[in-house]
Parts: C-alpha cells; structure tokens; sequence
C-alpha cells in the first residue's frame, strides 16, 4: 500500500477527448490519477475490470473519485436502420461498463465512508432519438446507475452525480453528423471545473442529480441549490397527468 497521502481518482476511456481532459485536470488538481484506458482496454470485460480495481487499491489503499467516462455512440440512422450488433454493444459499453467499474470500486468507497462517483451522461439520456438511438437509450439507462449508487451510498459518506460535458470538441462529435455544421463547442475548462467541484464535495447537495458543463457552473449551482431544490429536479422522471394518475 503506497504512503502517499494524496486523494486517487480512478478515470475510464482517459487516453484521449473529454477523458483525458479530465484525467490530466485531477492529477494538476493534485490527485493521483488511475487512468483505465491504460490498464483496461474494455470496461465490459469483468475480470479485468475487477483485477485493476483490486490492483489500484493494493497500491493506493483507496479510491476517492471514480469517473465513469469510456462511452461510444452508435451509427446516426434511424432505429429501423440501426445494427443489432453495434447497438447492444453501444448498450453494454455506456451502462454495463459503468456498472462493473463502480461495482468494482463502491465497496472500498463504502467501507471508507466517503467517495463521489461521477458518471459522464449526456442530455441524449433525457429524450429519445431520432438516429443513435441505442446511445440515447444508453444514457437513460446510465442514470439509473447513477441513482442506484446514489441510493446505495448516500447513508455511508458516497455519492453518485450525472455529469453531462455539452459537446466537447472530440474525434467523437466532430464525426457526427449532429454535429457538422457545428461552430460552437463547450470549453473542456468547463467540464473539468464542474468534475473538481463535485469530486471536492462542494456540490454534494446535487447529488442524484445531473448538472451539465458549459450551462452550469459551481457558482450557479450553489446559487440554485440556495432556493432549495425540489425532489425531480434535474432528474428523469415521470411526470403525471395529475394527482388523479394512478402512476404519479
């Protein structure tokens, strides 16, 4: 177990885009950064994940901050069109893989008392898709995850927050169609000061929540939060008719 006294942060899909951003932003931050891509070619493989998990704690004897940041997106056609093939594994990259990773990581986390879990969403995951659909499906799902761990966390010191980075410009969103004529891209500065701030613990009071780089910042979310935030806000969830709806 290394001496080192510094926080860990364990980041997926680090070796390049919104990753690596975020990877090299923890480490000048002063954390001692994990990066995945280089131990874990495949976040869906589970003995992997589980062997460099393990590994990282030997070494470090914690893990303070997971990013769930590995994700893919499918073919831009519609749902009809759409490989059966490349959209599961769209499905298993963007929520299995997560799910292992924090499975692997959470108990340490709980048996700490503290930790913040951060997974990269996207506001595809709140509305369908006309094409991609499988990453739009993806995102939904991996806020479910995100609540999931928040509800198992919350009583021991760990929280889970959906962090969605706007559109960072990537080998990923400058390969989209949705993004062609695109001349505005979010600033990466800001998907790494709102990742230091959740990870700090000073927006703890978002957590379960999705905040989104390049509309948010730690100011306006502290302003918000200071008027007090109601139960569904900035979370996916069905709204009823009324209060005649049997599913309300």
């Amino acid at each position: 177990m290394s001496a080192d006294a510094r926080p860990v942060a364990v980041v997926t899909g680090a070796s390049r885009g919104i990753g690596r951003h975020l990877a090299d932003a923890f480490e000048q931050a002063g954390y001692v950064v994990e990066r995945g891509s280089s131990a874990v070619a495949d976040v869906t493989d589970r003995a992997a994940v589980d062997r460099w998990v393990a590994d990282v704690v030997e070494r470090h004897g914690r893990v303070d901050v997971l990013v769930n940041n590995a994700g893919v997106i499918d073919t831009e056609v519609p749902i009809h069109e759409a490989d059966p093939d490349e959209w599961w594994r769209t499905m298993e990259v963007n929520v299995l893989g997560p799910f292992l990773v924090t499975r692997a990581v959470l108990p340490h986390m709980l048996e700490a008392g503290v930790g913040r879990v951060l997974n990269l969403n996207s506001g595809a995951g709140v509305r369908p898709g006309a094409v991609a659909s499988a990453y739009n499906a993806s995102k939904t799902a991996l806020a479910r995850v995100t609540g999931s761990t928040q509800l198992a966390g919350q009583d021991r010191g760990v929280l889970a927050f959906d962090l969605a980075p706007g559109v960072v410009r990537t080998d990923m969103t400058e390969a989209m169609v949705a993004h062609e004529d695109r001349t505005e891209w979010t600033d990466p500065g800001e998907v790494t000061a709102l990742a230091l701030a959740l990870a700090s613990g000073e927006l703890d009071v978002w957590a379960g929540r999705m905040v989104r780089a390049g509309v948010d910042t730690p100011a306006s979310l502290h302003d918000r939060a200071a008027g007090g935030l109601d139960d569904a806000d900035r979370t996916i969830t069905l709204m009823p008719w009324g209060d005649d709806d049997p599913l309300g």
